[in-house]
């Protein structure tokens, strides 16, 4: 098998992302941001835990007017993959011999624990990761991987179907034992499923330190979050300055719900744009204008599509093959940034030589100078 290419990635690039990154962390901390929300929230989102989200990914394409926000993921999958991608030897080790890269991913989980306990407990005794029947997920064995490095640092973590564990109210048990965090895996964002009933009250109660959350998905990664970012009046009344806008401007794409736009001027544009399920994940529904039927299109919930800017991925220039950014992140800092290649309509790894790859950054013109 071939090794992946060393895709170049220029550093004025890596700024804009990272500025749009903290941007973002910036807004959704203000009180005046979630009060404008607040409406639009179910109570679970409206709900501050006192603690911020692990995992959270910013995905983005690149063109000329350089990278775009595709979307924010509260869950984002592919961190221990991408590192594969730079060694591809890579294997849980002792916490002493862990690279400073892993060691800054696994503190995250130490840093939610003391956030949410109020600085009682310093690292959760006990984790699971949770997601819906998750032997059978395309990243298991990377949940597998993070479950023994996080037991070499002393944590008792597993895997874990929600419909596996008791409790409510009172807390999480798994095998009559408390549970102190969750990494969420699951999609069911807003805890609304018989499955994620326990865990819900558990989180509500503050029985339970869950992350990532629903408070973060709803302020930062459901995709109508996009088309108020996008109110310039609205950002200044919040105090974002100049700057601040600027990059919001610059690096959205258009969006809007289906519902608030002419739908034959749509159809007949249909090429320009991408139509998104608002709840959707992992490309899960998601239709690109100039494959859409006009049957499915006349199907689609205007209240509940996200119409997006078409921007293409770029092309790798060895393989032809797509190419996407991600940035893992936690709170307003970076933990890493990769390229995902792949082939088809949207990102997926399982066709062959996709996956992530490593990167060089690169300097400008306007860096040189």
């Amino acid at each position: 098998m071939m090794a992946p290419p060393r895709l170049e990635l220029p550093v004025v690039h890596l700024r804009r992302m990272l500025h749009l990154m903290r941007t973002l962390y910036h807004l959704h901390r203000l009180p005046g941001y979630q009060h404008r929300l607040a409406e639009q929230l179910p109570e679970v989102a409206r709900f501050d835990p006192g603690h911020d989200s692990v995992m959270m990914g910013y995905d983005f394409h690149l063109d000329a007017a350089g990278p775009q926000l595709i979307e924010v993921n509260t869950n984002a999958g592919g961190a221990l993959l991408a590192w594969r991608a730079y060694d591809a030897t890579f294997a849980p080790q002792p916490a002493s011999d862990l690279p400073r890269r892993m060691e800054r991913l696994l503190a995250t989980f130490d840093r939610e624990m003391t956030l949410c306990s109020g600085g009682r407990i310093t690292r959760p005794r006990r984790l699971l990761i949770v997601d819906e029947e998750p032997e059978k997920q395309f990243l298991a064995e990377e949940m597998h991987t993070l479950c023994a490095l996080l037991s070499a640092r002393g944590i008792h973590a597993a895997l874990a179907d929600p419909r596996q564990l008791q409790g409510g109210e009172e807390g999480i048990f798994w095998h009559g034992q408390r549970v102190d965090l969750i990494y969420n895996r699951h999609c069911d964002f807003y805890l609304e499923t018989e499955a994620m009933a326990a865990i819900r009250a558990a989180y509500l109660s503050r029985q339970l330190c869950l992350t990532p959350n629903p408070h973060s998905y709803g302020l930062l990664a459901d995709k109508r979050r996009m088309i108020f970012w996008q109110d310039r009046e609205a950002m200044a009344a919040l105090g974002l300055g100049d700057r601040q806008q600027a990059v919001l401007a610059q690096t959205i794409p258009p969006c809007q719900l289906l519902a608030d736009m002419q739908s034959e001027q749509v159809w007949q544009q249909r090429k320009q744009w991408v139509f998104k399920p608002v709840s959707a994940f992992g490309s899960r529904g998601v239709l690109l204008g100039d494959s859409i039927s006009r049957q499915r299109f006349q199907g689609l919930d205007p209240y509940n599509t996200l119409v997006q800017r078409f921007i293409p991925p770029a092309l790798e220039p060895q393989t032809a093959m797509k190419v996407d950014w991600r940035l893992f992140v936690y709170q307003n800092r970076l933990l890493g940034v990769a390229p995902r290649i792949y082939r088809g309509q949207v990102t997926n790894f399982r066709q062959p030589g996709s996956g992530y790859a490593p990167i060089c950054l690169v300097k400008g013109e306007r860096e040189r100078r």
